[in-house]
């Protein structure tokens, strides 16, 4: 499994995988990324913590709110293992864990 945070507000939009573009057609499923019940606190603002499988190469992320989108989107190229997610938890001095 592969990593990463991602700020209240943000969502999760295309996939990428070796082959380019997710496409569902061909997996006949949506890759699967999982919010998780951690979170940790920087400046803040609260980064929850995603898994993402193995496959995915990089995940769109983009404002929740397109309302007032003062960014448009952004690519995830650096995913994260389970050993650099568990040292970044471990950093935090603010870690929580939802129930």
């Amino acid at each position: 499994m592969k990593y990463f945070f991602l700020s209240d507000g943000w969502i999760t939009g295309r996939v990428w995988e070796f082959g380019g573009l997710w496409d569902e057609l061909a997996w006949q499923r949506r890759p699967h990324i999982r919010r998780l019940n951690l979170f940790i606190e920087e400046r803040g603002e609260k980064l929850w913590l995603y898994q993402v499988e193995d496959t995915v190469l990089m995940v769109e992320v983009k404002p929740q709110d397109v309302a007032k989108p003062a960014i448009g989107n952004v690519v995830l190229k650096r995913l994260i293992s389970a050993e650099q997610a568990i040292e970044r938890l471990c950093e935090s001095q603010s870690t929580e864990v939802l129930e």
